[in-house]
């Protein structure tokens, strides 16, 4: 158990501290300890998987329903072996009972959810005549299916997908028992079998086809990628760059976590291996503890977001949206450097009202060193980048990426060592590599597989339509409200459409954050895309924007309490009260927040959207830019020198004005502003401490 306690830590964290402390935060990587042969055993099936997938990326993927099938099937046998059914257990002892140390229940999940899976790929070429008349064992394997399924997903991720998992289906059985609009027929468990195991709609449909046909390569290469030590570049590189300025640590946590987070895409995994650097040396140089980890969970959730990796949601996106990936990761170029813009300057005000110094010279690298030292490493990136903007498909571009990394891997062991411990070497590590990347991917797969008997349900009764309908009536009804409470106004602040999308908006966010709180970014984007795409449709808003938004603010959720778990993970490494971190972080994400009601009105900040226009991209970006620069100062009480309470107030009011894409409420802000901003203007480059 991480203690939060004030002590001294103030030391970078050993690698075994660092895998201990992102277990303890992160139920998907939970795993649980094995015997000797058990593990062996799966490891050599995780190998295998790997292997599978990195030559299918290359030569060719199989029928979809078959390769699924056999993704499915190994996920759902190893998640058994590794996933513990009651979080940590410790090395369990063979007996009778528990033939090679793992209980005889156990061995039933998996053996039960590796055939139930392999059924249908087995019964393909007879599926089109039992789609709709099912026999009864075709509903027997579904039923064990969606069972182990519940279990599987529990174990990795915990109880809230489940739940709602549960919740729908039980929806779907007990339609006609519903109140008002949401009642409908209901449905026999045979129909709802058939629709989610022997259709596309279901477990088979688009959620698992990414992640066994983009996200799984995608997850093997940053393993490889951060094996080779790309990762360590990336956060020397930031230090070199970023580290002599006030709050230089501060910054490097930054600039590292962006960099760092385009090649893994996880909160929690960002958090800890940046942060174990970072967090430290914000605490020597005077942040206080709570704040050097929030700076630190706010920047690695940037990571998510930051192309060309943004964990498995940009694959899903080119399947839902029917774009090239070229399209989403310019899309998200923008709205990923607002957030970092956001925790900068942030981190920067906060350095000069603590007047905090940087790092000296003798504690930063030098920047040309360190690339001459680890550039080769940037091979593989370059590789990815390269074959994704060529127009080739993105597993094609992640077997290319892979390779380069395992090339490296080979060249960087043959410079070492000699010609048998080099490859001893190689073979060591591209094993540990292909074993651990397949390991990351049994709990996103669960999820996702699990996530789509949620949006089988979703299509087989209508129900995201009729949500979409009572949220835009709801909506409606307060715009009209606000406008006749407005109306002794003399000019039309917002029009009553643009209330109902606010609303909406609105009313989707905090459901996207609540969501996002219990259950993975994944799942969360999936399921939220499919309720709230048709409520955001009904109201013009285009698709592209409609699934940035809810992305968006379901990855604020891993810095949102009480289930921040990116800024908990971080408070273990300073040794700081976890909830005051959350908070602290939610603070810094602020600009996050911001901004997807920005690209919402103005949709030309995503850049590739119908209707762009170069004068709506430069009123939305400047305004959020200079919003999110005084909300930052309102919240930091600094600009160049303290802010009276007045002045404060009316930043906040300016912040919310600049960002709004008008012209009008932008030149309001800025009148509200001026007066500070001319006050502190001759204060620039004094020595002027807080009060």
């Amino acid at each position: 158990m991480v203690d939060s306690s004030e002590t001294e830590r103030t030391e970078a964290l050993t690698e075994q501290q660092m895998k201990e402390l992102e277990q303890h935060f992160d139920p998907e990587v939970r795993f649980r300890p094995l015997p000797p042969f058990l593990g062996w055993a799966a490891a050599g099936a995780l190998f295998v998987l790997s292997c599978y997938h990195y030559y299918t990326a290359g030569f060719g993927i199989p029928q979809a329903t078959t390769h699924r099938g056999l993704h499915l099937a190994f996920t759902l046998a190893l998640a058994f072996v590794f996933f513990a059914p009651w979080g940590h257990s410790r090395t369990p002892r063979s007996g009778l009972l528990r033939p090679f140390g793992m209980p005889l229940y156990d061995w039933a999940f998996a053996i039960a959810g590796a055939v139930a899976a392999l059924y249908v790929p087995w019964i393909f070429n007879d599926l089109a005549f039992r789609v709709g008349a099912p026999m009864p064992i075709d509903v027997f394997m579904g039923t064990v299916l969606i069972v182990v399924l519940i279990e599987a997903t529990r174990r990795a991720m915990g109880w809230p997908l489940p739940v709602i998992a549960v919740l729908f289906i039980a929806y779907a059985y007990f339609g006609q028992s519903m109140p008002g609009v949401l009642t409908h027929p209901g449905a026999s468990w045979d129909n709802i079998v058939n629709h989610l195991y022997l259709t596309s709609q279901g477990v088979y449909g688009t959620a698992l086809g990414v992640i066994s046909t983009y996200v799984f390569h995608f997850v093997l290469f940053g393993v490889l990628a951060t094996r080779i030590g790309l990762g360590q570049l990336f956060i020397d590189l930031a230090s070199s760059l970023a580290g002599r300025y006030a709050g230089g640590p501060a910054k490097v946590s930054v600039l590292s976590s962006a960099m760092l987070g385009s090649i893994s895409g996880s909160s929690i995994a960002n958090t800890v291996t940046t942060g174990s650097l970072t967090i430290p040396a914000m605490i020597r140089i005077g942040y206080p503890r709570h704040f050097a980890a929030a700076v630190e969970a706010a920047s690695s959730t940037g990571g998510q977001i930051t192309p060309p990796v943004m964990g498995a949601v940009a694959f899903l996106m080119i399947e839902y949206l029917g774009v090239p990936l070229t399209t989403i990761l310019t899309a998200a170029l923008v709205p990923a450097f607002m957030h970092f813009f956001g925790v900068l300057v942030q981190v920067h005000l906060e350095a000069k009202r603590r007047g905090l110094r940087g790092l000296t010279k003798e504690e930063l690298p030098v920047a040309w060193t360190v690339f001459k030292a680890g550039w080769l490493t940037t091979l593989p990136l370059f590789v990815l980048v390269a074959v994704l903007l060529s127009g080739k498909t993105p597993y094609l571009a992640a077997f290319w990426g892979i390779t380069s990394c395992l090339l490296v891997l080979v060249i960087q062991n043959f410079i070492r060592h000699d010609v048998r411990t080099a490859v001893r070497e190689c073979v060591r590590e591209t094993w540990d590599g292909f074993v651990v990347g397949a390991k990351y991917s049994l709990s996103v797969t669960a999820a996702a597989a699990l996530v789509g008997v949620i949006i089988g349900i979703v299509t087989l009764t209508g129900v995201g339509f009729k949500i979409a309908y009572m949220v835009t009536s709801i909506a409606a009804g307060w715009a009209q409200d606000v406008s006749a409470a407005l109306s002794f106004l003399p000019f039309e602040f917002m029009s009553v459409s643009a209330l109902t999308l606010l609303f909406t908006l609105i009313m989707t966010a905090v459901v996207c954050v609540l969501m996002g709180c219990g259950i993975p970014t994944t799942a969360n984007y999936l399921i939220m895309i499919a309720v709230a795409a048709p409520i955001l449709g009904l109201l013009g808003v285009q698709p592209l924007v409609a699934h940035f938004f809810v992305f968006y603010y379901g990855v604020l959720a891993d810095i949102t309490p009480p289930v921040a778990l990116a800024a908990y993970a971080a408070a273990g490494i300073a040794g700081a009260n976890a909830f005051k971190a959350g908070n602290t972080a939610f603070r810094l994400g602020m600009g996050k927040a911001l901004v997807p009601f920005v690209f919402a009105f103005s949709p030309s900040l995503l850049l590739v959207v119908d209707g762009f226009s170069w004068s709506e991209f430069f009123l939305a970006s400047l305004g959020a830019m200079a919003g999110i620069w005084m909300l930052s100062a309102a919240f930091a009480n600094w600009l160049f020198a303290p802010l009276r309470a007045y002045e404060r107030v009316l930043m906040v009011i300016a912040a919310i004005l600049l960002v709004a894409p008008d012209l009008y409420a932008t030149l309001v802000g800025i009148v509200l502003v001026a007066p500070a901003l001319l006050r502190q203007l001759p204060l620039i480059g004094r020595k002027v401490t807080a009060r």
